[in-house]
């Protein structure tokens, strides 16, 4: 079994306390609800890169002003870390919007799109569709008796 590097330690426990700290104490009402998604700790610990999402509206003006919002609350965060956490150095922040929450949701809605598409083209041999739906009925009641 592969042991966690320290690293990693450092960087799952930083971003308990970045989310708990960023929805808490940072009091500035430019920032919207943001979610710490991951963080990244260098092999030095000289520098954490902090990725966030937001919740609701994104559009890259708004993304903008939250991540210049964290990235001036940094010295203020990084200073209730080190209360909060026993490190000799606690990392410089470095706050990144993490875009893969929206590419996940544009891909699912890609994939539901063709999904429809195929279905409609297909929709006309309705043989097809019931066909299918009475083997599935068929096989879940052969499980429920085993």
């Amino acid at each position: 079994m592969r042991e966690f590097k320290r690293t990693d330690r450092v960087a799952d426990q930083l971003q308990k306390e970045l989310a708990v700290l960023i929805q808490r104490e940072v009091k500035d009402p430019r920032l919207g609800m943001v979610t710490v998604s991951g963080v990244e700790v260098s092999r030095d610990l000289g520098y954490a890169d902090v990725h966030v999402t937001l919740l609701g509206e994104d559009t890259p003006e708004r993304i903008k002003e939250n991540l210049k919002v964290l990235r001036q609350a940094a010295g203020f965060l990084r200073g209730q870390i080190a209360r909060r956490i026993k490190l000799r150095h606690v990392p410089e922040l470095r706050f990144h919007y993490d875009e893969s929450v929206v590419r996940g949701q544009r891909l699912s809605s890609l994939i539901e799109e063709a999904v429809a598409s195929d279905k409609a083209r297909h929709g006309e041999e309705p043989g097809d569709d019931a066909a299918a739906g009475d083997a599935g009925e068929a096989s879940g009641n052969e499980g429920g008796r085993d």
